[in-house]
């Protein structure tokens, strides 16, 4: 097996990143050692703080899931095809599925996440929203 990393252009790294982490239960990811921060760390290097959101990760806590970074791009949001689907519904019933799903999203829209649509047919359930800069994912 291969690990891989999923990669958004994004406008602002470290807004998204923040809210990707949360709805994935990642972290941001720690700087390198002997750095207390991450700003600490690309100062070191000569990078202007100006330039310190210039790029974001984050990480699974247990290790398993991908690592996903977050790296600026100007007209960042763009829909490509490509997008996440977050498994939230876990309850025995359909109902039960649905009360989870809509939690999450109402979670989710807190954060900054915007509804699109929800998709209630022939016994399945799912909501698509928009991350805050406009990327499309499903919580199912």
């Amino acid at each position: 097996m291969r690990p891989i990393q999923i990669t958004f252009d994004a406008a602002d790294p470290l807004r998204l990143g923040t809210f990707w982490a949360e709805a994935l239960g990642y972290h941001l990811e720690p700087p390198p050692s002997g750095y207390a921060s991450w700003g600490a760390f690309l100062t070191s290097l000569g990078i202007p703080a100006t330039e310190h959101n210039r790029a974001c990760a984050i990480v699974d806590p247990e290790g398993r899931g991908p690592r996903i970074y977050f790296q600026r791009v100007s007209g960042a949001g763009n829909a490509d095809g490509l997008h996440l689907d977050i498994t939230v519904g876990l309850a025995e019933t359909p109902a039960g599925r649905r009360r989870e799903i809509d939690a999450e999203a109402a979670r989710l829209c807190e954060l900054g996440g915007r509804p699109h649509r929800i998709v209630d047919r022939e016994g399945e359930y799912w909501v698509v929203l928009h991350d805050p800069e406009g990327n499309a994912f499903c919580l199912q």
